[in-house]
C-alpha cells in the first residue's frame, strides 16, 4: 500500500501542549483520528491568539483549511500531554501549509504529522482573498529567527 506522507519542517515557531481527554479516544481505546484533527485546530486557534489573530482575523481576513494531511506514527492514550510544534511555509498568494509535529511530551516520540492547507477567505464577497502583505511578512521574520 502506498502512503501519502508529511514531510515536516526542521524548525518551528510555536509550542503548545494539549492533553488527551477520555473523549478523545475511539473504540480502540486510543486517540481517534477525528479527535486528533480537532486537537490541531485548538493548536492553531492557540497559535493565532499568541500573535493577536484569530481564524476570522488576520490583517481583516478569514481563514479556511482547504485539505488536512495526518500521518499516524504511533498510538496515544487518555491522560497523555500531547506537545504540538507548529510551522507555517509554501506562502503564496492566497494561502500557506501549516505543519504540526505532534510529540508525546513524556517520551518525546513523535505520535502524528499533520499538515493543513489554509487559505485566506473574504466572507463579505464569498471568495478567497489575496494573502495579507503584512502577514506574509511577520511569518517570514518568525521562519527567519528560528
Amino acid at each position: 500500500m502506498s502512503r501519502i506522507k508529511v514531510l515536516l519542517p526542521e524548525n518551528y515557531i510555536f509550542t503548545t501542549e494539549i492533553p488527551v481527554r477520555i473523549t478523545d479516544l475511539n473504540y480502540g481505546g486510543h486517540l481517534g483520528n477525528d479527535s486528533l484533527l480537532s486537537i490541531v485546530h485548538e493548536a492553531r486557534m492557540r497559535f493565532l491568539k499568541n500573535f493577536n489573530y484569530t481564524e476570522l482575523n488576520i490583517e481583516g481576513k478569514a481563514l479556511l483549511m482547504v485539505d488536512a494531511l495526518i500521518n499516524f506514527i504511533r498510538e496515544s492514550f487518555h491522560g497523555d500531554v500531547l506537545k504540538i510544534e507548529i510551522n507555517i511555509s509554501n506562502i503564496d498568494d492566497k494561502g500557506f501549509d501549516m505543519f504540526y509535529k505532534i510529540t508525546n511530551k513524556e517520551t518525546g516520540k513523535l505520535v502524528a504529522a499533520v499538515k493543513t492547507g489554509m487559505v485566506f477567505f473574504d466572507y463579505e464577497k464569498k471568495k478567497l482573498s489575496n494573502t495579507p502583505e503584512k502577514f506574509k511578512s511577520f511569518i517570514t521574520n518568525l521562519n527567519n529567527q528560528g
